[in-house]
């Protein structure tokens, strides 16, 4: 590849987010239409909005639900999240969020702060099943596809942009391919620049959605967001959703025991406290 090719760029905010899509021979077009994917993909798997596919799945009072093919990858990815993560990354805390008062967008406004009866989310495999084309969900719970659907997305987007790109959904990112100047994407990191090449990352952090003393990342043993000793973790792996499931599993973890998690499963990691 020529030194320093030629960069096209787009910039949105979607999924709640700031996303950056980055292509080498890629058109200005190409990265629109990867925009309209998110935001239409977004729209069928958020919890915020009773027209969703997920909405829909959770309000189905233990029956069968239809569900489109993206629909079941995505449940099919949460229920891999929650294997790897030995149960940490547990899609079914949506009732812990709502306890909290975390009801909305935050762009919506600050949630109230409270704490009603909460607790420990279920195990996902126990409540959740997934067929060709449907899904059901036992009665009384309730799934958040959070950070894994923005992994799982980047991952897909970067695919259907082409061999040299990077799609950033909210910090969960992937980068395919040798980036403009051969050497990688460059990409911010714990406060450096790494290059990533044909690698995924991202950052689980309980510093900026937050609300009095409460914060958005639940921990299923408890049904109360974490207070395991950090604040953020950031990782690179092999694509953006393990990377997102490794930074929340290793947050929930805390010090230690999150050292060796990352070990095991990522290629670099930072924690902040």
């Amino acid at each position: 590849m020529p030194r320093n090719a030629a960069v096209e760029a787009h910039h949105f905010e979607a999924l709640g987010t700031s996303c950056s899509l980055f292509g080498v021979g890629v058109s200005r077009t190409d990265l629109v239409r990867g925009e309209f994917w998110v935001r239409k993909l977004g729209a069928r798997v958020t919890r915020f909005s009773d027209r969703s596919e997920l909405a829909a799945l959770n309000r189905a009072d233990g029956e069968w639900a239809d569900v489109s093919p993206e629909m079941a990858a995505l449940l099919r990815e949460a229920l891999r999240a929650y294997e790897l993560s030995g149960g940490l990354v547990n899609a079914a805390v949506l009732p812990s969020m709502l306890a909290i008062g975390y009801t909305r967008p935050l762009a919506e406004g600050t949630p109230i702060a409270s704490v009603a009866v909460v607790h420990p989310a279920p195990r996902l495999v126990d409540v959740l099943a997934v067929r060709r084309g449907r899904a059901r969900l036992e009665r009384g719970c309730g799934l958040d596809l959070g950070g894994v659907a923005k992994g799982w997305m980047a991952d897909r987007l970067a695919a259907q942009l082409g061999s040299n790109s990077l799609a950033n959904l909210g910090g969960d990112l992937y980068a395919a391919g040798q980036g403009p100047g051969g050497g990688g994407w460059p990409v911010g990191f714990g406060g450096k620049t790494v290059m990533l090449r044909d690698q995924g990352a991202a950052t689980s952090s309980v510093r900026k959605r937050r609300w009095g003393a409460l914060h958005h990342l639940i921990d299923p043993r408890t049904g109360l967001p974490s207070n395991s000793g950090l604040e953020e973790v950031s990782v690179v792996a092999a694509t953006a959703c393990d990377a997102e499931i490794v930074a929340k599993t290793a947050l929930l973890l805390g010090p230690g025991v999150a050292t060796a998690f990352c070990a095991a499963h990522a290629q670099a990691w930072r924690f902040g406290r």
